[in-house]
């Protein structure tokens, strides 16, 4: 019997599709297993959607805006995503245990998830009756005005690292602004965006206003992003897939936000203090085992404290707790045995190039998850900035470290990749930090700390990292239009 047999998550796991508020199988009857990345064992299988199933949820969702949901005014839209929150919070333990069946993540991990995914419906639920619009003064004889409405029906690609958490940054905003959503989940991970469905329904959400489409990317992703009746376009993952997706909307001139790859630096000074930089860039690097867009996978470090910097780093890595989810630990497998061939060859080939390994460098077996897709904590240190690990998204537990001499070559190490998603930099000094801040190339800034901010906070890049905002009122912006009408009088 297999660890998974043994587990028991409290209303089951959903099964099928939701379209039209609706529990559907997909049109061609097909399934696809869904595997628990600790044992490498298929826990659960999901509905394998083809075109016809998008069709049928993007015009769903377009009646369902034209209809039931246009109707519903934008204080009571705040009250659904209010009660959407409750209820999150009810079933909190339910969803934190299917992610980790699903992903692999840390259970503590998971129930943070899951928290900031109601914290983002509460959020947003404030914000339903308050996108007002402006008048414009052209003089007496002249009422100018400009309305907030909704840009219409919304696609959101979901990534396999965060999934329950990306849901809801992305809908949450698009419900409050009065759009309807069809999410298409990551093959790997499409539990949570399944179970949300039901929650939504019980807060009130009319039927069509939020659909889930499962299947492979390769069989729906291009027929819903690039479907004529879709008005923007939510993407969050690779850069190759990204690049993809907004060609794809290009020939139906729909709008997209990018959330993709990302390299990002922390950087310690001098005159830091050590023991939070530990702190910081252990959590920077590990959290997730690595796989977040936004992980701290460089360390830049001044010289004069590079080696008590690594000595701590060594022993913090080394002391890690790896296991399955479900037993708390504070580090998970990678997603699938795919994903952790790719994490492995990057750091194989690295060796081989004479890089010095610190510490990891290799798949982990853990007891009881023989069939897992482990993989040590690993440090590469001394890397020059030309390295493929320094200008690749390795996604994985491999924190690569660079040293540097100056606060300016600090700067500009940081800046020496093809990507500008986050920065984090530890010093004493606020000038210091401050002037790093101005610029670095980073759409999000952590001062003597790394992941800091909330659902408050703006999230997104420059370069190679994507473009537009997530998170906080900038993400509004995504889901209405402003219209102007001017009248003489």
């Amino acid at each position: 019997m297999t660890r998974n047999a043994n587990i028991e998550i409290p209303g089951g796991l959903p099964t099928q599709m939701f379209i039209d508020g609706k529990h559907l199988e997909a049109t061609g009857g097909q399934r696809i297993e869904t595997i628990d990345p600790a044992t490498g064992q298929v826990f659960a299988d999901f509905p394998a959607g083809q075109v016809d199933d998008v069709n049928r949820a993007v015009e769903t969702s377009k009646r369902a805006l034209w209809g039931a949901w246009r109707q519903v005014i934008p204080a009571e839209r705040g009250r659904i995503l209010t009660r959407t929150a409750a209820l999150i919070r009810r079933d909190s333990e339910r969803l934190a245990m299917i992610e980790v069946l699903d992903s692999g993540k840390p259970i503590s991990e998971a129930r943070g998830d899951v928290e900031t995914t109601a914290a983002y419906f509460e959020y947003y639920a404030g914000m339903a009756d308050k996108m007002q619009g402006d008048t414009i003064p052209l003089g007496p004889d002249f009422i100018s005005l400009t309305l907030h409405e909704p840009v219409g029906v919304t696609a959101h690609i979901i990534p396999w690292n965060f999934p329950l958490v990306t849901t809801a940054r992305g809908v949450a905003p698009a419900l409050a602004a009065g759009c309807t959503a069809v999410v298409k989940p990551a093959t790997q991970t499409p539990l949570t965006a399944m179970a949300l469905a039901d929650i939504l329904a019980e807060a009130g959400l009319p039927d069509g206003v939020y659909n889930v489409v499962t299947g492979r990317g390769s069989d729906i992703g291009d027929a819903l992003t690039g479907h004529p009746d879709v008005n923007h376009v939510t993407f969050t993952g690779s850069v190759p897939t990204g690049i993809g997706v907004m060609k794809t909307a290009a020939d139906q001139a729909t709008s997209v936000t990018l959330e993709l790859g990302g390299k990002s630096p922390v950087v310690v000074l001098a005159d830091a203090d050590i023991d939070a930089a530990v702190a910081g860039t252990l959590k920077a690097i590990y959290m997730n085992a690595g796989q977040v867009c936004s992980a701290g996978s460089r360390l830049v470090i001044e010289r004069s404290v590079h080696a008590q910097m690594m000595e701590k780093l060594v022993t913090g890595a080394n002391a890690l707790v790896v296991g399955h989810g479900l037993d708390a630990p504070q580090l998970g497998p990678l997603v699938s045995e795919t994903h952790r061939k790719t994490v492995a060859n990057y750091v194989d080939a690295a060796r081989q190039r004479g890089l010095s390994v610190a510490t990891g460098g290799r798949p982990l077996e853990v007891q009881g998850c023989e069939g897992g897709y482990f993989y040590a904590p690993t440090i590469l240190d001394d890397v020059a900035s030309a390295d493929t690990v320094i200008q690749e998204e390795i996604f994985g537990p491999v924190l690569s470290v660079q040293i540097v001499d100056s606060e300016e070559e600090a700067l500009s190490v940081s800046n020496d990749t093809p990507f500008g998603l986050c920065a984090g930099i530890y010093t004493k000094d606020v000038t210091r930090a401050f002037r790093f801040a101005r610029d670095v190339e980073a759409g999000q800034v952590f001062i003597n700390q790394y992941f800091a901010g909330g659902v408050a906070t703006p999230f997104g890049g420059t370069k190679f990292s994507g473009f537009g905002r997530e998170k906080g009122l900038a993400a509004l912006g995504s889901y209405f239009r402003v219209k102007c009408i001017t009248a003489r009088i």
